[in-house]
């Protein structure tokens, strides 16, 4: 059966902890992400009382197994504030062993179908991407994403600068979608 068929996107729960902690635990699949690797279950069980369930829009990207919705990933949309409330930046994990099926391509689909309108005054979602991270490139231009340019020296991850490029979709790109 198509994973992609099974996926939901859905807020996170405590019951959630082994499973989050299995792929926020994982050193190849938080490569990129900004943050380390969490150690315990106690640390995972703290961010996702403190991070992930007050986070504004952090949907679990839950895979339907035996009628069981477990979290496989997850995807953030930061929404600005101020002068920057019409943009929100876009994040997603998902564990490395369910890489390569179209998953986290299918999950940001959907999100992008409802938080535009769950945020209605963001009209830009963007996304900044490593260089070296072509997966995710390919994930978010899958999505419709469009590649708008390189920023050099952007942005640290684990303690060094790199480069990123910038993806954006706006409001009104969902029609081509």
């Amino acid at each position: 059966m198509d994973p992609t068929s099974r996926i939901t996107l859905r807020p996170f729960k405590l019951t959630d902890v082994d499973d989050f902690l299995k792929y926020a635990g994982d050193k190849t699949a938080t490569r990129y992400m900004r943050w380390n690797p969490i150690t315990s279950r106690e640390e995972a069980l703290t961010h996702l009382e403190t991070v992930a369930i007050p986070h504004p829009w952090r949907r679990s990207i839950g895979l339907l197994d035996d009628d069981e919705d477990r979290s496989i990933g997850y995807i953030s949309i930061f929404p600005g504030s101020g002068d920057d409330r019409s943009r929100a930046n876009v994040g997603y994990i998902l564990a490395a062993e369910y890489w390569g099926q179209g998953i986290v391509t299918a999950a940001l689909r959907i999100a992008v179908s409802t938080v535009f309108a769950d945020l209605p005054e963001v009209v830009r979602l963007q996304a900044l991407v490593e260089v070296e991270h072509r997966a995710s490139q390919r994930v978010l231009e899958k999505a419709g994403f469009l590649r708008e340019g390189l920023l050099r020296k952007y942005g640290y991850c684990k303690g060094e600068i790199r480069d990123l490029f910038i993806y954006s979709l706006l409001s009104t790109d969902q029609l081509r979608i």
